[in-house]
């Protein structure tokens, strides 16, 4: 007694192959098969290439945060002098960098004044900066300012004058030796009122941090020149402080609180700009969402084109019938046809995909050129090109996807050949 053969035999992905080599003419590959082709080729490629594009977008926003920026700050809830005013300055910032140094996971704390907006001008132009006061061993362990994309200058002379941000220095028309004007509105207090406060200096360092809001507003002078330049002389108005995990930096937020004492507070990179990395990931899902129903578009087009090769190989499913092939076996050479289209169609996007995200810097400077530059506005997206960073995990996902949906809308047409009564099938013929 002959047994019965095991699924998807070698038989059946003959026959599969005969069907989808088959011309035309002779009931073969429909224009439909060919169209849902190029739809799972063009909706795999569109959503690696959205994944690729949004790993790369946040990559590049939080590595521009973390490395001009500090991890984690420390400010003092303040205290109201006799005059009504508000004092949130740290008188006592050396013992409390100490303390914070001693916390697990902290890898650098540096004291800072911040200065607020002040007016820096050259002898033609003037603009807005945002002036922070640091050490230059600490300002040195910034990697963003230190070790920006592109420098210009020695930042080991930051005692000696002032570092700013390439957007600043092309604002103003600077260069690294020539001297600029910072006018501070809080300068002495006279008895006309409060004096404006001007001192020039000289522009020793200028860094590209790789964040246009940071480049075109962003200066740094020396810890005890800004101490002198914006009367506090002894205090310090913050403490940054850097940890070893800056993505959990939560975890290290209440030891941190715990050592600044009961009068501190602290705001983390995430609170600062948690806002826009929970918009970028809602408008992440609603994107895959979108590409998702895109990839099922495409899928659903194989159903049209299994339906029409059913139709037309309609003699001979009930030749293969009658001669004693099973359901099962009608149904898997099917379902092969059917499904050998989503895996050409989802390898050639995969392929098209990973392209695109290796090779997006040049493809990006063609459009641009093509489209006479200007395509991408730093001062709207915050970066300078469009990022794209290629993961396992996002590729294996459009994979899984445009497979299983594949795979799932072909079983109906396959159902449908495998139920047919092959009488029916030859009674025409």
């Amino acid at each position: 007694m002959a047994s019965n053969p095991p699924p998807f035999a070698a038989f059946e992905w003959m026959i599969a192959w005969r069907y989808l080599r088959a011309r035309r003419a002779e009931g073969g590959v429909s224009v439909m098969t060919w169209i849902s082709l190029i739809g799972i080729t063009l909706a795999v490629f569109a959503l690696i290439a959205t994944l690729a594009v949004r790993s790369g977008f946040r990559s590049e926003f939080v590595g521009t945060i973390l490395g001009a920026n500090a991890h984690a700050t420390i400010l003092s809830v303040g205290e109201v002098d006799p005059l009504g005013n508000l004092n949130r300055t740290i008188p006592e910032y050396g013992e409390m960098a100490e303390r914070l140094r001693a916390v697990p996971g902290v890898t650098h704390v540096a004291p800072v004044i911040s200065g607020g907006m002040v007016l820096v001008s050259s002898q033609t132009q003037n603009w807005g900066v945002e002036v922070i006061g640091i050490a230059q061993p600490d300002l040195a362990d910034m990697p963003g300012i230190a070790a920006a994309e592109q420098s210009a200058g020695d930042l080991s002379r930051l005692g000696e004058g002032i570092a700013i941000g390439s957007g600043v220095a092309r604002r103003i028309g600077v260069r690294v030796g020539d001297r600029v004007r910072i006018t501070s509105p809080n300068g002495v207090q006279t008895p006309m009122g409060r004096s404006p406060r001007v001192n020039a200096y000289e522009v020793v360092y200028i860094f590209t941090a790789g964040r246009y809001d940071i480049d075109s507003t962003r200066a740094y002078l020396s810890f005890d020149e800004a101490q002198s330049f914006f009367n506090r002389e002894g205090v310090a108005d913050e403490i940054q402080v850097m940890v070893e995990d800056p993505e959990h930096v939560e975890n290290v937020a209440l030891p941190l609180l715990q050592a600044a004492g009961d009068r501190a507070v602290i705001w983390t990179w995430r609170d600062i700009s948690g806002g826009f990395l929970r918009a970028l990931e809602v408008e992440d899902n609603v994107m895959f969402i979108i590409l998702s129903i895109l990839v099922l578009i495409a899928a659903m087009n194989i159903v049209s084109g299994l339906i029409m090769l059913v139709k037309n190989k309609g003699r001979d499913i009930g030749i293969l019938r009658t001669i004693g092939l099973s359901e099962g076996s009608v149904l898997r050479v099917f379902f092969i046809c059917g499904s050998f289209t989503g895996l050409i169609g989802t390898g050639m996007g995969v392929i098209l995909g990973c392209l695109f995200a290796i090779y997006i810097d040049p493809i990006f400077s063609f459009v641009n050129f093509a489209m006479g530059g200007g395509v991408w506005d730093p001062s709207i997206r915050g970066i300078y090109a469009l990022p794209a960073e290629l993961h396992l995990a996002d590729v294996l996902k459009a994979v899984a996807l445009s497979l299983g949906l594949s795979f799932l809308v072909t079983i109906f047409p396959a159902r449908r050949a495998a139920r047919m009564n092959p009488v029916e099938a030859l009674r025409y013929e």
